[in-house]
């Protein structure tokens, strides 16, 4: 999967190095091209050049196929290719499914493979035809590139524009149709495509949800309704935010804003004009991110949920962690304690680099850290002015943040010769 992702990176930085993909015709740096490459394809939004100015239309379609490939992800797609094309699907795909969907036989495998294509064709020309309603007042041509591009971007959850000027969507803060259809396809491709087919289970064969879908329907939810309410707390009164909008406009930018921080990174307000409390706000909902099969990263919303429940377990003298009426092996508890702790370290250290690379504030580079590992895309407007050193951080916080943390960690697994064997038992102090 690492090889994988590294080579569609590769690929989509030659391309867009090509002078065809700028507007003006001139070849882009290796450096600008590969960050822009590695935000696509890790599905991020994080740009050092402007979408809608700087590239042509063909470094626009070049863009938009590394962030559908980088949303669908690798193993999906290779897949569905295989089932297009009556091939045999590869065993690894196999496996891989198989952990990640607990799907055990491969025709439900195929099944699960061709709801994830329905599920995308769907959502993705849904969202694009009403933005194409919304638009068709500048032009078709033009209201058929920003409703295909939005649409696509916005449900695999990429914050990548072709408004212009780096602005995002802060031309249409307080419009409900933007806003609402954006932040619903944002939303639909965070939950993944495991819920959403287990949603489609419940809809159609009245099948029972399951824990999994459960747990990130509530934390989904529980996360945009409290970020959102602490988002307008602390921007209420600033008038470089919230402070000037209507009612109604205040409360589809706090709602935007939360539902665009854990995975998307489209903006509605300037977030360099945010307050601190507001900054460190989208900061946790970025470090959370999106949910296990999802187009975002982050730690996701299950690893969260279960460190808290054994938390809570462990508080009420309880041996195993439980939720909602289910155990949770050691296992899963130990893997989720080792994502939260291993992230945590990753981005001090990538914050700790990009402090002593360039001048700008810790707030400023801790932000664009968090953004990059959680593939939010979300900036201060710091990104476009870094030098080759921090866009080079970023561009590995970008790509680890999306294959997982613990992914490059899997490249020294070792068969254990003595892991059956118990060890004597001794206490020792800890907090």
């Amino acid at each position: 999967m690492l090889l994988s992702f590294a080579i569609v990176i590769l690929m989509g930085t030659a391309l867009l190095m090509l002078p065809a993909s700028s507007a003006e015709g001139k070849q882009t740096s290796f450096i600008d091209a590969l960050f822009t490459a590695t935000s696509a394809t890790c599905v991020t939004g994080l740009v050092v050049k402007d979408t809608g100015t700087y590239f042509s239309l063909f470094g626009q379609i070049v863009i938009l196929v590394l962030i559908q490939i980088g949303g669908l992800g690798y193993m999906t797609l290779t897949t569905l290719l295989a089932i297009l094309l009556k091939r045999l699907i590869p065993i690894n795909n196999r496996i891989i499914f198989q952990e990640n969907t607990g799907y055990p036989t491969l025709s439900q495998i195929i099944r699960f493979a061709q709801h994830v294509l329905s599920f995308v064709l769907v959502f993705e020309f849904s969202g694009a035809f009403i933005l194409f309603l919304k638009w068709r007042n500048l032009g078709v041509e033009k209201a058929i590139k920003y409703a295909i591009f939005h649409a696509v971007a916005a449900f695999n959850n990429a914050g990548f524009d072709v408004l212009g000027n780096f602005k995002s969507f802060t031309a249409y803060v307080a419009d409900p149709v933007v806003n609402i259809t954006i932040a619903a396809l944002i939303i639909s491709g965070g939950l993944g495509f495991i819920v959403l087919s287990n949603l489609y289970s419940r809809a159609v064969h009245k099948k029972r949800l399951s824990l999994h879908a459960k747990i990130v329907l509530t934390t989904t939810a529980v996360l945009i309704v409290g970020g959102a309410l602490l988002i307008w707390v602390f921007e209420v009164n600033n008038a470089a935010t919230l402070g000037g909008l209507s009612t109604t406009g205040k409360i589809l930018a706090a709602f935007f804003q939360s539902v665009t921080a854990r995975t998307a990174g489209f903006n509605t307000i300037q977030i360099g004009k945010m307050t601190t409390a507001g900054l460190m706000t989208l900061i946790l909902l970025m470090f959370i991110g999106a949910s296990p099969g999802g187009t975002g990263g982050g730690i996701k919303t299950v690893t969260l949920i279960v460190v808290l429940a054994s938390i809570a377990s462990y508080m009420r003298g309880k041996k195993r962690t439980e939720i909602s009426n289910r155990s949770i092996s050691q296992d899963t508890v130990i893997k989720a304690a080792a994502i939260i702790v291993l992230s945590l370290l990753f981005v001090y250290f990538n914050t700790m680099l990009l402090c002593a690379f360039n001048s700008f504030s810790f707030s400023q580079n801790i932000f664009e850290t968090v953004s990059a590992f959680g593939t939010v895309g979300l900036s201060t407007g710091i990104t476009p002015n870094l030098n080759m050193l921090s866009k080079l951080v970023l561009t590995i916080v970008m790509f680890i943040g999306r294959v997982g943390i613990l992914a490059p960690l899997l490249l020294f697994k070792f068969y254990c010769s003595t892991c059956r064997i118990t060890l004597p038992e001794e206490e020792v102090s800890v907090g």
